[in-house]
């Protein structure tokens, strides 16, 4: 037997792709795959597919590319190794899919072990082998903190195994005893124990085909003595995909998203850090909807939350509902986008967990950045600051607070703006509501910046002295220039 690369055609991949980061995973994924092996007619070929480590979302579409272009480039057969402790429930519920609907023989190979969600890969293949020493089973499905699920998944499971044992021809309530342990096989499993087989007890018990040292040997089993081993890996950008869907990965690309919109909001253009912030959450949503983790819902509500808080902020500052229901809003999108599509009550706590943790990050890391960032000489030019030298730009007007509460003569009219004399200072000045025309006494209630607020002096009889607005509206307009 001899084991060669893969060489891998262009094939085309049907999938939505979100912001920049999902087309060029797309592009990325469009261009492998698995094909004919170098001097190796295609009837010639296996196709081995390795399923080890901890199956998760990222794994799912790998291992479905693998059994479409096995197929396409007319493999004899296409074998699953098989060394996983478990994983998730709906990634291996999408791969026994897979599984199930090739149009080539799948043999899977428990190469040590193959529990929980590995397992039922391992039952969904045409025939199954065992490496001595290895084992299969221990099925139960359990929440994040490592708790037993529901009845409901438990019964889901249960059904599932069933199903499996049933269409490979050995007693359902082995394959049953694997996922609950109330589940009692006289002579096998008492009630209260969990079932996991060893090769030799799978074997005898019509659960696995044969024991088998190595890949040589079950190819001379399934009568494919002659043929070349062709290894299907991961491409770069599955590689990637299974790097941002992990979940120690996924909460710092949601605080890194936050923080670069949240330092964005405080600097002059549109910069590094918005970039930074917007790249982080494609990034994010992205991987998330390619491993079908986050749909178009989950995106439209997030997007709508930031347009929301942007409205907060911008428009309407102060209102307090419109951000309250902007940050509800990208905080459920984001915990959503990082569930599956039958979410157990521990992936939603644990989703719910991996966003606060977020936000305490950003929080923390916009604490610091804003008190800081804008006292240090390096990078002094990231925040708008009140004022620049001439030589860089710009001066705005300093602050008067020294003009709160003098007062002064409007020498023009005032329509609501213009110009008064404080002591021997001509300022402009804008009035608090009514117009006020020229020669009236009046008060600077505030400043702000180059804005001087003003109202009219009252008198000593304690009316206040506003024209009538036909007077000002017939006032010569040589004085309001």
């Amino acid at each position: 037997m001899s084991t060669t690369t893969l060489q891998r055609p262009r094939k085309g991949l049907s999938s939505v792709a979100v912001a920049g980061l999902s087309f060029a995973l797309l592009a990325s994924l469009s261009a492998g795959g698995p094909g004919r092996a170098d001097a190796q007619d295609a009837a010639d070929t296996v196709v081995r597919v390795p399923i080890t480590g901890t199956i998760e979302l990222g794994l799912a579409p790998f291992v479905a590319r693998s059994l479409t272009e096995a197929e396409a480039a007319g493999a004899s057969a296409v074998i699953l190794d098989l060394d996983t402790p478990g994983g998730r429930v709906d990634a291996a519920w999408k791969i026994i899919d897979d599984v199930r609907e090739a149009d080539i023989p799948v043999y899977a190979y428990v190469n040590r072990r193959a529990l929980s969600a590995g397992a039922m890969i391992a039952l969904a293949a045409d025939r199954l082998y065992m490496r001595p020493g290895s084992t299969i089973g221990a099925a139960t499905p359990v929440v994040g903190d490592g708790q037993k699920a529901s009845e409901k998944m438990v019964s889901a499971m249960r059904s599932e195994f069933r199903a499996l044992a049933e269409q490979r021809g050995f007693d359902p309530r082995l394959a049953e005893a694997m996922v609950d342990e109330s589940v009692e096989v006289e002579g096998v499993v008492d009630a209260g124990k969990l079932l996991t087989l060893t090769t030799d007890e799978a074997i005898e018990l019509g659960v696995a085909h044969a024991e088998v040292e190595d890949l040589a040997d079950l190819l001379n089993l399934v009568e494919l003595p002659a043929a070349a081993t062709v290894d299907s890996t991961p491409n770069w950008a599955e590689a990637i995909v299974r790097f941002l869907t992990n979940p120690a990965v996924a909460p710092m690309l949601l605080s890194l998203g936050f923080l670069g919109l949240l330092i964005e909001i405080r600097t002059p253009t549109f910069g590094v850090a918005g970039a930074i912030g917007l790249g982080a959450l494609a990034a994010f949503f992205g991987a998330h909807h390619l491993v079908h983790l986050a749909g178009m819902e989950e995106i439209i509500l997030f997007a709508a939350g930031v347009v929301l808080v942007a409205v907060e902020v911008f428009v309407i500052p102060g209102t307090g509902i419109v951000g309250f229901l902007g940050g509800g809003a990208i905080i459920t999108g984001a915990a959503l986008g990082m569930v599956g599509q039958v979410p157990s009550a521990g992936d939603i706590v644990n989703a719910a967990g991996l966003v606060a943790l977020s936000l305490i990050l950003v929080a923390v890391a916009g604490w610091a950045l804003l008190r800081y960032l804008p006292s240090s000489r390096r990078l002094s030019g990231v925040f708008l600051r009140d004022s620049t030298s001439r030589d860089t730009g710009y001066l705005s007007a300093p602050e008067r607070e020294d003009l709160v509460g003098a007062t002064g003569i409007a020498v023009t009219d005032l329509r609501p703006a213009g110009t008064a004399v404080v002591g021997e200072e001509r300022i402009d000045v804008v009035t608090e509501g009514p117009w006020i025309s020229a020669d009236t006494p009046i008060e600077i209630l505030r400043a702000e910046s180059y804005r001087h607020i003003v109202r009219p002096l009252e008198v000593a009889d304690g009316e206040s002295v506003i024209p009538d607005q036909e007077g000002i509206e017939g006032h010569d307009d040589q004085k309001s220039d």
